[in-house]
């Protein structure tokens, strides 16, 4: 019997709606609450805000999250966001993170900062803007929750996106690499306005935890991917899918030696939550997934194989090297999380194969080219 091959649209059902079921009793915490997420219209916005959606959906309306989303548009609008603009308890808002916000537009119970720039190649063009959201947004809003404490209403939880890249390129002893691991980071290299910003973000989350008891929680995500990851992001994987889904060979910018491990995204949200609902007060944790570690070669042929499999692709990976001087410089050798820490205490349990999670993606990608162009 031939398989019948899902819609996009069905992946995204089904993932956020199996995200909901798996970290219910996490949920349950949020349950009547009020959710801001910074940078709801990104990448993991789109995972995290489509699960609340999906948990109201089952729950009674005392029960439901009232969800606001914030983000200042700065790569357009994504048309995922049409469909949530008229849903019940959801509020879509234009605003920039790191203009001043008043305390009265701050009445919320739990607040994500996902606001930033993630791709290499947009953060070096926008190093100044990057540095922005993760420390002057990240400070206006710890203010907030702090003068929320001051006058007796202190907020519930605070979860702050750092980034695995605050381990900069880890020695070999430190792979898989530990949240205590320090890091071997540079400071002023074309990547470093990204990194070093997501560490002083840390210093600032765990210094209003510990002066001013801010419930605050950090998440280091490890190459995060899948639906909602936009084709022109500049990363790997949307890349390659480009590439396949034009029907030309697949162009890969490096040697394909470096080694990652890749999270599918509602793996990954599953932590997040998890992290926001569950986790220690100043505390870090690794969300990834600890295996296979994978070169970029050989991620690509799987994403050679995945698209003949479903679009009957004939290209081939080729080597080429970056028009990008920088390109390639502090990128790190290896990555690969150890999430014991998350497993323990956020009970963080990554389920979705990398062939499984890459089948997904370009079925995704398939249908949702036109955003940005393939």
């Amino acid at each position: 019997m031939t398989e019948v091959t899902p819609s996009a649209d069905a992946i995204v059902a089904e993932d956020t709606a199996g995200v909901r079921d798996r970290i219910g009793d996490s949920l349950d915490r949020l349950a009547g609450g009020r959710l801001l997420i910074s940078g709801g219209a990104g990448f993991l916005g789109y995972y995290l805000t489509l699960t609340i959606m999906a948990w109201n959906r089952e729950m009674d309306p005392a029960e439901r999250i009232r969800l606001t989303v914030w983000d200042n548009f700065a790569r357009g609008q994504p048309a995922w966001l049409e469909t949530i603009r008229d849903e019940p308890e959801v509020e879509l808002e234009q605003r920039d993170v790191t203009s001043p916000v008043s305390a009265d537009d701050f009445a919320f119970d739990y607040v994500v900062h996902a606001a930033g720039i993630a791709s290499p190649t947009f953060y070096r063009q926008f190093p100044l803007e990057t540095m922005d959201a993760n420390v002057i947004g990240l400070r206006i809003l710890l203010e907030l929750c702090r003068s929320r404490g001051d006058r007796g209403d202190p907020i519930k939880g605070f979860l702050f996106f750092s980034s695995s890249e605050i381990y900069g390129d880890p020695v070999p002893d430190a792979i898989p690499t530990p949240e205590e691991y320090r890091g071997n980071v540079s400071c002023t290299g074309p990547r470093a306005c990204y990194d070093e910003s997501k560490r002083f973000g840390e210093t600032l989350c765990v210094s209003f935890a510990r002066t001013y008891d801010v419930p605050v929680t950090i998440v280091r995500p490890f190459n995060n991917y899948g639906p909602g990851l936009r084709l022109g992001d500049r990363r790997v994987i949307p890349d390659f899918a480009r590439d396949v889904l034009a029907g030309r060979d697949i162009v890969m910018l490096s040697d394909g030696s470096p080694t990652r491990t890749f999270c599918y995204v509602a793996d990954a949200v599953c932590g997040y939550y998890a992290a926001l609902a569950r986790g220690g007060r100043g505390e870090s944790y690794n969300i990834g997934v600890e295996e296979p570690e994978i070169s970029m070669a050989d991620l690509a042929e799987r994403i050679v194989a995945t698209g003949r499999e479903l679009f009957g692709y004939t290209g081939k990976v080729v080597r080429q090297a970056s028009d990008e001087a920088d390109y390639l410089i502090d990128n790190p050798n290896r990555r690969a999380p150890r999430i014991t820490k998350a497993r323990n205490e956020l009970g963080y349990q990554p389920a979705v194969t990398l062939d499984d999670g890459l089948r997904r993606s370009l079925i995704w990608y398939a249908d949702n080219r036109e955003a940005d162009g393939a």
